[in-house]
């Protein structure tokens, strides 16, 4: 949503409309029916950005029930495409955006546009005061209980689990359970998903026992405080034992609120998410187990905040070490720690330009490639200090001498 939403604000100011505060999706798997201002503070988006964009509660009366444009922008879209689109108001006063994902390209916008995506989405996009308020209690809560602590984003929930195909470790009649699930969710266009090719390729999410595993090979004690940012865990507490074994001090929103403070968010996913968001965004360390839109905002929130540390695991290089693991080639100990430590010690949120497309593909395709604007909006958000301007200028040095 954070992003989306974002991306539309940058749109309306290329096209210089007014931007209508959005309607949430009601239809996904959570079934959520929050609204816009149940979630985010609907009067400071509107003030912060006030300068930027005119944005208004609703649809004038006089505009509800004249024709439309209904329009699919295309996804990673630069400033030509947006400029052209423009050429609908000659005929439409109302351009409805059925898709808000990914609508505007990563790399190539003036400067204005990806700080304004910025504004939109670090300054504007503030959440409701219910939310914030419990959220600041709940990291206040972490700090006295333990100082410091690790957010995991422990995306084991059901719905991901299915959509991507991933039974290692499950059960046939778990994997039954999701495949069935997968085929009658409409919108899931992917129904046959081969499960081993998905997790050598890297695109599973790591289980508990991997993540714990992996934890205590970058040498965090067992005594650490691990925050658990994630709906309910595919298999529950049978399978997130295999985490408490390593790391006992494991703790939820359930186990950090009272319940009365979370009756008001109850049946509503998106809310939940947003404390879950908070408290990620304020912890020591960030660890997600798949690189999904929730865990890629929550990193570039945490660049934007002077790179605080996100270590984010090579799915695809610790499966390797964890089939040896399984076939007996390797052995949990200091050798192993070396290999998963090396293959990592650049993967925790150092300042770094984004990453470009892969090599060989053509076409937009490449840009479906690119790392995410919101991942990494470094540099055009991210300001440099003078020591590390010095330091690049004695680079540049060292490089001509």
């Amino acid at each position: 949503m954070r992003t989306g939403i974002s991306d539309m604000v940058a749109v309306a100011h290329i096209m210089n409309a007014t931007l209508v505060i959005p309607q949430l999706d009601k239809r996904s798997f959570w079934q959520d029916t929050s609204t816009f201002s149940d979630i985010f503070d609907e009067l400071h988006f509107i003030t912060t950005l006030q300068d930027d964009v005119r944005i208004v509660k609703a649809l004038p009366k006089e505009l509800e029930s004249i024709p439309r444009a209904r329009k699919h922008f295309t996804s990673w879209s630069g400033m030509g495409y947006y400029e052209e689109m423009a050429r609908l108001w000659k005929d439409y006063q109302v351009i409805h955006v059925a898709k808000s994902d990914s609508r505007l390209a990563n790399n190539d916008l003036p400067l204005d546009i990806q700080r304004l995506r910025c504004r939109a989405l670090y300054r504007a996009l503030r959440f409701s005061p219910s939310i914030e308020i419990l959220g600041k209690k709940l990291v206040e809560r972490l700090r006295s209980h333990s100082g410091r602590y690790i957010a995991l984003h422990l995306r084991y929930e059901k719905d991901m689990l299915s959509f991507t195909g991933c039974t290692y470790g499950l059960t046939e009649a778990e994997s039954e359970e999701l495949r069935i699930m997968r085929e009658n969710t409409n919108h899931w266009k992917v129904k046959k998903i081969n499960s081993t090719e998905q997790r050598v390729g890297g695109f599973c999410p790591l289980t508990p026992k991997e993540v714990g595993i992996f934890l205590e090979s970058l040498g965090y004690p067992p005594i650490t405080t691990i925050y658990i940012a994630s709906g309910e865990i595919y298999g529950g507490e049978a399978r997130l034992s295999e985490l408490k074994s390593r790391f006992p001090n494991i703790i939820s929103k359930e186990a950090l609120a009272t319940a009365k403070e979370l009756e008001p968010f109850a049946n509503h996913g998106s809310q939940t998410a947003a404390l879950d968001y908070i408290i990620s965004v304020e912890s020591n360390v960030f660890v997600p187990s798949h690189s999904g839109n929730m865990a890629r905002a929550v990193e570039g929130h945490r660049r934007f905040l002077g790179h605080r540390r996100t270590i984010n695991p090579d799915r695809k290089g610790l499966v390797e070490l964890f089939d040896k693991l399984e076939s007996g080639e390797l052995k949990l100990g200091s050798s192993f720690s070396h290999l998963v430590q090396e293959m990592h010690k650049n993967r925790q949120g150092a300042p770094r330009k984004r990453h470009g497309p892969l090599p060989g593909i053509k076409g937009r395709a490449r840009l479906r490639t690119e790392e995410s604007f919101y991942e990494n909006p470094y540099p055009e958000c991210i300001c440099r200090s003078k020591k590390a301007v010095r330091n690049e200028v004695n680079a540049l040095k060292l490089d001509v001498t």
